[in-house]
């Protein structure tokens, strides 16, 4: 595997122009465009596969082979009904591509790991709400006057249908710091009774009191069990999410390299406090509510919580850090 795949992300640039070509090749297909839709829910065999997108059995595996040579899928081969089935899952959900070139210098990068359970306040809780440890239910479900009990510390899965978590993020020399870009990631789906596909969920994500916009989760995953999930958890209720990394730029906002708004990192303030604050939400009024699942790094499928990142110079310094994305 590649050193440009960070967890579910992969980063390309011309520097590397073999890198690149073998996933551009790789998804220069219509049938291998539609196998990585098909796997965005759950893993399939290649029967399954071959079933879904009503295609020969054969054109199915081909493109299998060419999307697990990219690195764009994983393959498990298992015991099945009739000998043995290739299980196929993504490998990579999200990827950016530089076509500029390498900046000489390179980016300070400061990353920040919050725990779920360490947010400073949680507002307008609705049920279905709750938390879960690593071992048991926190408290008892649907009581919003949990999500201040010295517990949550632990909590390792949190969900809610409508209001919003709070968390900042701080650091010693955060004041002496010129901020370029940031990155917020974390792991979420929608939240329904048990599980649902389709359900969909307008979530939104504020820096600093400015919302970079909203992501319509399509459903609140389940059907497998996530890779991180305990055991003692039901298997008929949610168990992964999609990770999602929402990014601010000198040029605007990003959600997993798409554009998202016009919000900078100027608009962010950032100098002016002694903390980010990043704020995670179902917000009233949505045209989507569908509530919200957030995994920690023992939950779903993605060994972490909430990450931020920062892009930064020192102040006083003559060379100012590059952009990995635009």
């Amino acid at each position: 595997m590649v050193d440009e795949i960070k967890g579910k992300h992969v980063d390309l640039s011309l520097s590397k122009p073999d890198v690149l070509y073998r996933f551009a090749h790789a998804l220069a297909s219509p049938v291998r465009l539609r196998i990585m839709q098909a796997l965005s829910g759950s893993s399939m065999n290649v029967g399954e596969l071959s079933q879904a997108l009503d295609i020969p059995m054969s054109t199915t595996a081909l493109a299998v082979k060419t999307l697990e040579e990219a690195g764009l899928i994983t393959t498990e081969t298992q015991p099945g009904a009739r000998g043995s089935m290739k299980l196929c899952s993504r490998r990579i959900d999200t990827m950016s591509v530089k076509l500029s070139p390498d900046d000489e210098s390179e980016d300070n990068v400061l990353a920040m790991s919050m725990p779920l359970g360490g947010y400073s306040s949680a507002d307008g809780i609705r049920k279905t709400c709750g938390l879960a440890g690593v071992n048991t239910i926190i408290g008892e479900m649907d009581n919003p006057a949990l999500f201040y009990s010295p517990d949550r510390f632990d909590a390792q899965l949190i969900w809610f249908r409508q209001g919003s978590l709070e968390y900042r993020f701080s650091c010693e020399q955060l004041d002496q710091m010129e901020i370029e870009w940031l990155e917020l990631s974390f792991e979420a789906c929608s939240e329904a009774p048990m599980y649902r596909d389709p359900w969909e969920s307008d979530i939104s994500v504020s820096i600093n009191g400015k919302r970079l916009g909203v992501w319509t989760c399509p459903c609140d995953c389940g059907g497998r069990q996530g890779k991180l999930t305990p055991a003692w958890w039901p298997a008929l209720s949610t168990q992964f999410g999609f990770l999602k990394t929402w990014r601010v730029t000198g040029k605007g906002s990003y959600l997993d390299g798409a554009y998202l708004s016009d919000v900078t990192i100027d608009d962010l303030k950032i100098p002016g406090g002694n903390y980010i604050s990043a704020t995670i939400e179902v917000p009233e009024g949505a045209e989507h509510a569908g509530g919200i699942n957030l995994f920690g790094n023992l939950f779903g499928d993605y060994p972490q919580a909430l990450i931020l990142r920062l892009g930064y110079r020192m102040r006083g310094e003559t060379v100012f850090a590059s952009e990995n994305l635009e």
